[in-house]
């Protein structure tokens, strides 16, 4: 925590708030220097190396000897591949970020075309029943749902964000390497292979297939919020235009994922039931092949935080020590709250916080007693904190309330996948001589994506920047309550497409008969561009908050609560669903969502979403208002 330099503020216990000795009497020492501070990145020289990167000189006998101005590295303590501080002109910015945009489009590209046709597999090649392969499709993607956090774990705590992602992405692909081989089975042998520890017959075919796809979940699911992170990493948050920059890389991240699940709805899943699933998994598998080497030849470009140790294990003592001086007083002057000297955080890889009001009880774990020390100039960690810690922890309880308010928005997208299909089953699907799948529609949703993303970013931000004065536009709540109207809007849209079918299906006597109603499946367009355009706004919006606001140290694991947003959304959903035939079904009536639509009222579901979107929009508002942003220095 303070280390043995420094000087100690206590406000309790009789001790003066302000002195230069230490709570026994003894001196801590003399303030720390302006190259005590700055360490080896004042001392030490900088010459450009073969690599175009800054490197400390070792020569001691060099005559020309000079200090590396402060603003040719970056500010943010980020460093180079060589552990030297980062080099602003040579290192980060677009050629890096860019390489993680390429990444994470191969990573998607592959576990969407996995993803998207699944099922397929399961019953048409495993011979699974319908209940058994929806189990375990399930079950693989709550998995993956999982893993982001056990990853950003290890990438904060212990790793970093780049090793981090190297392991994750080497289970990646052997899980993808295992599908490959579990789809060469069918061509090299006809004869069932039998594990015979197991007590009924299992191929050797089933088992390769699910070792690989769990080793996918995880890979993919490690690697996919420390690759988001590393990838905005490497704009400096000390520098007002790289800032201002950082915005636009969580735009064109979402492009790229959107880009590669347009490819493999279409391209793969035309490939695997046509081609056949060996060259299904092999396409996919070159793909991450290629991202993942991309990711790898970019390392002399990067810039990277140091880990900052376990986030949980700070939260904890921020917890118990507040709790030990509960009955503390706090000084009217925030400043007599205990924090190390010097510019650098007690916390690698972390920029200090300013302190803020509210949550008053957690900040008595910054008051500094006598017990509190454990020797000379040494605190215990467990019962005192720095104002940073006590920060970090008040900013994860301010995010909570915007975090919950936008789970409503992932139980909107959650429509794509059920109701949405369900009520185009029961639509015309010819569009001339063609025909139009009910799941295929989904790719409205990921055409306006990638129609607006480029929208925004070259029309729009400038547009709003001429009304705020914002270099960024809008500011990331303002961008994801936008997303919030507009999945109102699609739940409004919905009802009244709903409404229309019902009514032609009353007036043609269709009642009855589970039957398509005469009406154009196109009426769903409107629904699913509205949410595509919702996208745009909440979900990258979303992602852009909890990166810039989480603390430094926590930008991995807060990232991947963002994308566990998603997993609540459908938790939710499938909540919902299940208690609207419990309120809905009486007597003779079949409920809102019956087997035959025709006969139900699916419009009334949409109406009920679109008041429960109103309401959470309302509380989002509220949450939003009274948020308080981060201030680091």
């Amino acid at each position: 925590m303070a280390g043995s330099r420094g000087t100690i503020r206590a406000t309790t216990n009789g001790v003066p708030p302000r002195f230069t000795k230490g709570l026994l009497g003894f001196p801590l020492g003399d303030p720390p220097t302006e190259k005590e501070v700055l360490g080896d990145f004042i001392q030490s020289d900088c010459r450009k190396g073969s690599h175009g990167l800054h490197r400390p000189v070792l020569q001691k006998s060099s005559a020309r000897r000079r200090q590396l101005r402060p603003r040719e590295c970056t500010g943010d303590g980020s460093v180079c591949f060589r552990g030297h501080p980062a080099s602003k002109k040579h290192t980060g910015k677009w050629k890096a970020c860019s390489l993680t945009i390429f990444c994470s489009f191969c990573s998607y590209l592959a576990i969407s075309s996995i993803s998207k046709n699944l099922v397929s597999y399961l019953t048409k090649v495993l011979h699974e029943t319908n209940v058994a392969a929806a189990r375990n499709v399930s079950t693989w993607q709550g998995t993956s749902f999982l893993v982001p956090l056990i990853g950003a774990f290890i990438a904060d705590s212990y790793l970093g964000k780049y090793w981090t992602a190297l392991i994750f992405f080497t289970i990646f692909n052997t899980g993808m390497m295992m599908l490959v081989l579990s789809a060469t089975f069918p061509l090299i042998s006809t004869e069932p292979h039998v594990w015979p520890a197991w007590t009924y017959s299992v191929s050797s075919q089933h088992i390769i297939f699910f070792f690989g796809l769990y080793m996918v979940a995880i890979g993919y699911g490690g690697q996919n919020p420390c690759v988001a992170s590393f990838g905005a990493d490497q704009f400096d948050d000390t520098d007002d235009e790289e800032r201002t920059k950082k915005s636009s890389f969580f735009n064109w991240h979402h492009f790229a994922i959107n880009a590669g699940a347009l490819i493999s709805g279409t391209i793969i899943v035309w490939v695997q039931d046509h081609e056949g699933w060996l060259w299904g998994f092999a396409i996919p598998a070159l793909f991450l092949i290629f991202g993942v080497g991309s990711f790898i030849l970019g390392s002399s470009v990067y810039r990277f935080q140091k880990p900052g140790g376990s986030p949980f294990a700070r939260v904890c003592q921020v917890i118990v020590a507040a709790t030990r001086n509960f009955d503390k007083v706090l000084p009217s002057d925030c400043s007599l709250l205990y924090e190390t000297p010097g510019q650098g955080s007690a916390i690698e890889g972390s920029r200090k916080l300013v302190h803020t009001t509210g949550f008053e009880f957690f900040d008595k774990a910054a008051i500094v007693t006598s017990v509190g020390c454990e020797s000379v100039g040494r605190l215990n960690a467990w019962r005192v904190c720095t104002v940073t810690q006590v920060e970090e922890f008040k900013i994860l309880i301010r995010m909570l309330p915007i975090w919950a308010t936008m789970v409503l928005f992932a139980t909107v997208l959650a429509q794509m996948s059920s109701t949405f299909i369900e009520q185009g089953m029961v639509m015309g699907r010819h569009v001339g001589p063609l025909e139009i799948p009910a799941a295929s529609f989904q790719s409205v949703d990921i055409i306006t994506v990638l129609a607006l993303v480029p929208i925004y970013e070259k029309i729009l931000v400038p547009v709003f920047r001429k009304f705020t004065g914002m270099a960024k536009g809008i500011t990331p709540l303002q961008r994801c309550g936008t997303g919030l109207f507009l999945s109102t809007l699609s739940m409004v849209s919905a009802a009244l497409v709903e409404g229309n079918r019902l009514q032609t299906v009353q007036d043609r006597g269709l009642v009855g008969q589970n039957v398509a109603a005469p009406m154009s499946i196109l009426w769903q367009g409107p629904q699913y561009f509205l949410i595509g355009a919702g996208e745009v706004f909440s979900l990258i919006g979303l992602n852009e908050f909890f990166y810039e606001e989480s603390p430094d140290a926590m930008r991995s694991l807060c990232l991947a609560f963002s994308l566990a947003n998603i997993s609540a959304g459908h938790y939710l959903n499938s909540f919902i669903i299940s208690l609207v035939p419990v309120f809905t079904a009486r007597g003779d009536s079949p409920g809102w969502i019956p087997d035959n639509l025709n006969e139900g009222h699916l419009d009334r579901f949409f109406w009920m979403m679109a008041g429960l979107c109103f309401l959470n929009l309302l509380a989002f508002v509220f949450c939003a208002m009274r948020y308080k942003c981060k201030k680091a220095y």
